[in-house]
């Protein structure tokens, strides 16, 4: 048997988890010196509290689960005899996965004929969002392993996100985004273009002047990259900035009525590095 992983970092509920199978790793974040896990120390994730609390300043940080914790949740299914896939955001953009190495290490020698798989979407939020809903969609309908793995060797890297931030204070404390002035992002009005790039790591690629030409810059990257769209989802996210993101879809639909669109709310853990009214969207592409 096969029983597949994916983590709060991806953007999934955990209502959502459940209907494909997953079972959820859940990444934390601290605030004010307490450490709090998603959807373990909370059933729902109060997004507008949340966010509203980083507006008022606080700045977040964020940590690296212990191998200890990893083998918490992969122990007990290598116990039943199952072999796992962990569908996980992207590697290059935390250390976790070093203590995730760790305890594989472990438990192999403790469970020689357990198999352990993973999958980089090689994104964070709405990106991999993607990406765990297709590959669940999948194992729900009976696919193999080595279908899966197939699957995302062909089709991760035509997975591509775009999206604007509000600011990049939040981002120049993490040290999470590549290519960027933190004083060109603290510009009255002016709004840094990010994106995913083949790495998995996120990097600045411009500016727009406003969330108007932000949202428009977004939808030219849509134009010019997005490939095979009515067969893939669109998904658009942000930190608690609802109508700003629904904008952001009526742009899309005007052009492109018959385009499958869902929202999503950025999970606190990357909240905690992007910060309050961040938008983007994510769609199958050319390429990233």
């Amino acid at each position: 048997m096969l029983t597949i992983f994916t983590d709060t970092d991806t953007d999934i509920q955990p209502k959502e988890a459940e209907f494909y199978g997953y079972k959820l790793i859940s990444m934390p974040y601290i605030i004010d010196e307490v450490e709090i896990k998603p959807y373990v120390d909370f059933e729902e994730f109060d997004y507008e509290t949340f966010y509203n609390t980083l507006r008022k300043g606080t700045l977040p940080t964020t940590c690296a689960i212990s191998p200890e914790t990893y083998r918490e949740y992969f122990e007990p299914e290598f116990e039943k005899g199952n072999d796992i896939l962990y569908v996980h955001f992207s590697k290059a953009m935390s250390g976790t996965f070093n203590a995730m190495n760790i305890a594989i290490e472990d438990l192999k020698e403790k469970y020689p004929d357990r198999k352990f798989y993973t999958i980089d979407t090689k994104g964070i939020t709405i990106l991999s969002l993607i990406i765990v809903k297709e590959i669940g969609m999948m194992y729900k309908s009976g696919a193999t392993i080595d279908e899966l793995m197939e699957w995302a060797d062909k089709n991760v890297d035509n997975f591509a996100t775009y999206f604007y931030a509000d600011t990049l204070n939040f981002f120049a404390k993490s040290g999470r985004v590549s290519n960027f002035s933190k004083i060109m992002g603290n510009l009255i009005g002016v709004k840094p273009i990010i994106y995913m790039d083949d790495n998995g790591t996120m990097t600045n690629i411009g500016k727009e002047r406003g969330r108007v030409s932000a949202a428009k810059k977004l939808v030219q990257y849509f134009d010019e990259l997005s490939e095979d769209i009515y067969n893939h989802t669109v998904v658009i996210g942000h930190s608690d900035a609802l109508e700003q993101a629904k904008s952001l879809g009526e742009m899309l639909l005007t052009k492109y009525p018959d385009l499958k669109i869902e929202y999503a709310v950025v999970n606190p853990t990357a909240g905690s590095h992007c910060g309050p009214e961040c938008v983007g969207i994510a769609f199958y592409a050319k390429h990233k």
